[in-house]
């Protein structure tokens, strides 16, 4: 048993029994990995694989049970590899990162300061996406953490940390007409066109859940992937905005005007998320405790030993 015949099959299964999708991603051949997986079943006196000729049509019982332990192998490896850079590279060795622009463009750039004036010799990646993306990226091994307000929980293979909450804020140009309201309601929000995030962004689904307990449509104009780009139309007079509070800056944001709106929409909570079962070297707790302070290394580790979120905000 070799454990490139485990990655192979766990491959295979990532790409919908679609052997040579996987021969592709591995830079091998169709037919290698077919002969592997032969082996690796006539070893193991099992069919991993249901057929129909060549194909591959699903898996076994027996295959389910062999996937999930090689998937564990293969996990514990990559750990194994990671502890052994650790201590031989010392100091250095590198960190990826992904986030929502909202976190990367407001919540981390002091972070990112602290951290490499700390670590100089740890290479800093970020990646930026949705967070439905970024919770497939950790959960697949490409990044090291991220971070992200929605879909992160929704995963089983990441083990979730709240950072902190947030509301949002309603941003108007000067002189709109909403600024003398004497208390924003979601019905005055109605009579006006909106500009907010997509529907994968920011706490959008507690925006549309806001308008449906009152039964009202909200009018949304456009939807856009970053509060920079939804201030930017807001100013043109397209509409009204609904972004994060954390992405107004009155000292930045000149001809706006923001609008506390934490009484009409419920918090979110920014979490940062971390592949299941893997091992975190020293600086990644540096890093996050550098991003929340509350998560220390023995709160961190625990998390992670207990398989789901252990600590609540």
């Amino acid at each position: 048993m070799k454990l490139q015949q485990l990655r192979y099959i766990v491959e295979i299964e990532k790409h919908g029994l679609n052997v040579s999708e996987a021969a592709e991603s591995l830079f091998t051949s169709q037919p290698g990995i077919s002969k592997q997986v032969r082996m690796l079943e006539d070893e193991l006196g099992i069919a991993i694989f249901e057929r129909n000729g060549k194909r591959f049509t699903g898996v076994t019982e027996p295959g389910r049970v062999v996937l999930t332990i090689a998937a564990r192998i293969l996990r514990e490896a990559d750990n194994l590899r990671r502890a052994g850079a650790e201590f031989a590279a010392g100091s250095s060795g590198s960190l990826v990162l992904a986030a929502t622009h909202t976190q990367a463009r407001y919540a981390l750039p002091l972070v990112v300061r602290d951290f490499v004036s700390q670590h100089p010799q740890v290479r800093l990646e970020m990646h930026q996406g949705s967070p439905t993306r970024i919770a497939e990226w950790v959960a697949a091994g490409e990044v090291d953490i991220g971070i992200a307000t929605e879909a992160l929980d929704q995963y089983d293979e990441l083990v979730t940390l709240p950072v902190r909450q947030w509301s949002h804020c309603v941003i108007a140009p000067e002189k709109h007409p909403i600024l003398a309201c004497p208390t924003l309601s979601i019905d005055e929000l109605a009579r006006w066109p909106l500009v907010t995030y997509d529907m994968a962004f920011a706490g959008r689904s507690r925006i549309n859940r806001a308008f449906e307990r009152v039964g009202l449509t909200p009018n949304i104009t456009l939807t856009a992937l970053d509060a920079d780009v939804i201030k930017t139309y807001v100013g043109l007079g397209l509409g009204l905005g609904i972004i994060s509070a954390l992405a107004f800056d009155a000292r930045r944001d000149t001809g706006l005007v923001a609008l506390e709106a934490g009484h009409l929409f419920e918090s979110n909570t920014t979490r940062i998320a971390l592949r299941r079962g893997t091992y975190l070297r020293a600086y990644e707790y540096d890093f996050i405790a550098l991003f929340a302070p509350h998560l220390g290394r023995k709160v961190v580790e625990a998390a992670m030993l207990g398989g789901g979120e252990q600590y609540q905000l």
